[in-house]
This record gives C-alpha cells, structure tokens and sequence, in this order.
C-alpha cells in the first residue's frame, strides 16, 4: 500500500476520532466550563497522557517498530511474534508496578507537577483524587501502543487510527448520561478514562489476533531483542522526556497563572491538535516502518523520495489550517464552545492563544517527518540533543512572555521552539546525507504559502458578511461558520489549481484502487 493511501486511511479514522473528540469538548466546555474544576481534570488528564507519549508512543514505538519490522523483513513472522510477545509481557509488568507505585504517591505528584495548586487545598485535594482515577490509563494505552505497532509495521492502520474513537465515545457517554452520578461531572469523566484504555486493548488484542498475530502473555524474559530494544529505548525516552517536559513545564507554570488559564490552553490546543492528528501523526505513524523498510533493503533513495512526498502532504493542508486558525480563532472557538458556563471572556482568550499556537503548526507536523529519519536508523540520540535545545529555548521565552502575554505567551514560546527544534531536525539529516530538499518541493511549498493567503484574503472578508450569522443563535451560528469553512475551503481548492499545484493526475492517482 502506497504513503499516501495508508495516510490517508489513518487520518481518515483520525478525523472521525478528532470529531468525536470536538463533541467530546463542546459537551466538556458547556458542563464544566473553564475552571477549577476544568484545571484539576486537566491536570488528571494530561498526566498519564504525559507519561504514555514518555514511554509508550515516544520511546517505545520508536524502538520497538524498526526492530519489529527488520525481524519481520529477515527472520519470518514466527520470529516477530515471539519478540512481540517477550516486550508485551516486559511492558506489562513495568507499567503493573509503576501505576501502583504512582497511586500511593499521587499527592506528591501533583505538588511537583502543579505546584501552584497547593495555595488551594479544595483544588489540590481534587486534582489528587481525579488523577488517581485516571491513571491506569497510562498501563492500558502504552500495551494499546505495542499492538498498534505490531499493526503498522503490517500495513494495517485503519485499527490503529480507529481505537482512540473509543476514548472520545466513553467520555461522551459519561457526559451525556452519567454525568451527574458523582460528586462532579469531573469524577465520571476520570473514571470513563481508564475504562477508554481496558476497551482498547481488548480492541487490538483482537485485530492482531485477525492479523495472524496471537499475542501470548508470558513471564517477562530478557531476551537478546529485549536487551536491543531497551539500549535503544532509553535514548528515545529521554528525548520524548525533553518534547513532554517542554508540556510539563507550561502546565506547571500556566498552574500560578490566574484561574482558568489552564483551560484556555487546553481548549486551544484541542483545536489546534486537529490537523496535527489527522496529518502529522498520520505521516509519521506511516513513516517509520515504510523507512525501516527501505533502510533495511538499502533503497536510501526511495528513503528521501518517502520524506518528500511526507512533507508535500503535511504542508498541503497544515499551511492553510495555520492561517485560518490566525485569521478567524474568535469565530471558531466562540461557535465550538461558547455555551452555558463558557462565556464570552473564556472565548476572547482561547483564541488569542490559538492563533499563538498556530504559528507553530507547520512545525509540529513537519517534526513528525523528520524524527522518524533517525529512528528507522536506530539513531534515537540525536533527537534528544535537538530537543534538549528546543527546551531551553521553550523555557527561556516561557519566562519571559508570560510576563506580558501570561497563558498567550506560553503557547508563542510554545510555537517558537517548535519551529527551532525542525530546523535543526532538517539540517541534522541534510549534512549526513540522508534528506535533501528537492527542487519541485521548493516550488510546492512556495505556491501553498501563496495559496493559503489567497485563501486567508478570501475568509477575512467573509467573516465580514456572516459576522451577524456567528453572534446568533445555534443554527444561524452554524450555517455562518459553515459559510467560512465552504469560503476557505474552495477558495484554497481553486488556488491550487489555477497555479497547478495540485494535478487532476494526482487526484485520480490517489482514489484509484490500484
């Protein structure tokens, strides 16, 4: 199956998830609000989300797909089973540990990781409990991300893509039916979490076994390839560590910042993680095993052919996402979530901090074609170099523009750094010889900046005319940002195609079966 297929099958289902996902925050927005409570299931949320992209979807996926698929290319799949089995029963028994060890010391937790909680013991005292409750996620979600390995270095990833429809469909059902049954909504919400991670493994579990890959639980061994892949790992969990410690430290600080901050940059970066799911986890999810692939059969020229193609893709559709965020995040924001205890404050400043976020866009996705150049070769160390810069840079403008834009600065540092740690990613693999940048990508990448300012001038002056529509009631407001939506849309599509950007060749390329 070609890159650009198997992409667009993951972002497809992506897509679905990240819908389900706006539902999911609109009913979230209008029960909660932005917050105290909203802050402490944040909190409680994003901590075993922090820890899973730490081990399981950072270092983990990062070591165990190339070795997977290099075992599956020379040794047969007998031999890939077995090695799947040996790090399953290895990740399950350290996860067992590290959640129970964690539930005993979530108090100390939460005092390292949102300090500013504590001048509030209510506060502290929920985000402890909510976080408790959340937890076991983090055990369930990384064995979901082993077996969603296995799938991808298969060429299967409508399952990998569709199992996170089950988070948003669990937390769905908590708010529209159980979400008075505890002491807050927040409570039923934490707890849906974890019940998300046992359904999805169940689901994979189960797509692996339809694969042809019955996974066995074991007694955990030290293999040679367990060795391998730890000595590998390592380097990458402390690389994740660095891009998750980048996150860490925006919570902690957005935690001093006034009430609700911490809200306005989750809600934002809701939004802003649209594209970036549906394209740039997409390309690099498809990345690593296609290069792993191409490096094991020494086709280093099909290995830059596949990164170009990777960076044509993601910029096609994150380069105008990022304009629109920054021309029109006050209609966005105010119609996905302006409701009941959201009001018009919380939607002023989710949009100032969307449009801070936006600016890096490009870049988050671009990095998601860039890493896996260095981890389909094994090479898991230099990424940690690079972010380890990125994080001082992060750190430092985090320090200084909180103190004039408080949570906006957060997310600009946020953007600025992102884009420092691309650059060095790209330059990285340029002088060793492993990417170069093409001369038809140039004039690509050229004609979608112009495209995507045509398409920005277009929905600036809609917004002009549906402005009366936006400040309306549900449907009105909803026909008006569909109007903006239909403008940019078209006005992008027809760009495209009167400076032959985009060829009708390629269109029929991409929908044909073959």
């Amino acid at each position: 199956m070609s890159m650009i297929k198997s992409t667009a099958i993951f972002g497809s289902f992506t897509m679905i998830s990240r819908i389900l996902g706006f539902i999911r925050d609109i009913l979230m927005a209008a029960v909660l609000g932005a917050g105290t409570i909203t802050d402490c299931f944040v909190v409680a949320f994003k901590l075993p989300n922090f820890f899973r992209r730490l081990f399981a979807e950072g270092a983990f996926s990062a070591s165990f797909v190339p070795i997977f698929s290099t075992t599956l290319e020379k040794d047969g799949k007998e031999e890939a089973i077995n090695f799947a089995e040996e790090a399953f029963s290895c990740l399950a028994i350290t996860l067992l540990l590290f959640v129970a060890l964690i539930e005993i010391f979530t108090p100390a937790l939460i005092f390292v990781m949102a300090n500013g909680f504590t001048d509030d013991d209510a506060k502290f005292a929920l985000a402890v409990t909510l976080t408790r409750f959340t937890f076991p996620f983090i055990l369930f979600i990384s064995l979901v991300s082993l077996l969603a390995g296995i799938l991808n270095s298969l060429g299967r990833f409508a399952e990998t893509a569709a199992a996170p429809i089950i988070l948003n469909l669990c937390l769905i059902s908590a708010l529209v039916f159980a979400s008075e049954i505890l002491e807050t909504p927040a409570h039923t919400l934490a707890i849906a979490v974890s019940i998300a991670g046992i359904l999805q493994v169940i689901f994979l579990f189960y797509a692996c076994y339809k694969a042809g890959f019955r996974i066995r639980i074991k007694p955990p061994k030290l293999t040679p390839k367990v060795k391998k892949l730890l000595i590998i790992m390592w380097p990458a969990a402390l690389g994740a560590g660095v891009v998750q410690l980048n996150l860490l430290l925006d919570m902690i600080i957005a935690s001093y910042l006034p009430d609700a901050s911490m809200s306005y940059l989750y809600y934002a970066d809701r939004l802003n993680q649209l594209p970036i799911g549906v394209i740039g986890v997409a390309l690099g999810t498809v990345l690593l095993p296609l290069l792993s692939r191409s490096i094991a059969s020494g086709n280093e020229e099909q290995v830059i052919k596949s990164q170009n193609q990777a960076i044509e893709m993601g910029l096609f559709f994150t380069v105008p996402a990022a304009v629109a965020f920054v021309i029109v995040p006050g209609e966005l924001i105010h119609v996905l979530f302006e409701r009941n205890n959201f009001t018009s404050v919380a939607t002023t400043q989710t949009s100032l901090t969307l449009a801070a976020y936006a600016f890096g866009l490009p870049a988050y996705v671009l990095a998601k074609v860039f890493v896996p150049g260095y981890f389909a070769r094994g090479d898991t160390k230099t990424p940690l170099k690079f972010a380890i810069v990125a994080l001082f840079v992060n750190v430092g403008l985090n320090l200084i523009l909180m103190q004039y834009f408080a949570h906006v600065g957060l997310a600009m540092a946020t953007a600025i750094s992102a884009w420092v740690n691309v650059l060095m990613l790209s330059i990285g693999l340029i002088m060793r010889g492993h990417y170069r940048i093409e001369w038809p990508l140039s004039i690509r990448l050229g004609k979608y900046i112009i495209c995507s300012i045509v398409m920005g001038v277009c929905v600036w002056q809609m917004q002009k005319y549906t402005r009366s529509l936006i400040d309306g009631n549900g449907l009105e407001q909803l026909i008006g940002l569909t109007i903006l939506v239909v403008t940019g849309l078209g006005s992008y599509l027809i760009a495209t195609f009167i400076t032959k950007t985009v060829k009708k060749e390629e269109l029929k390329a991409l929908f044909s079966k073959r």
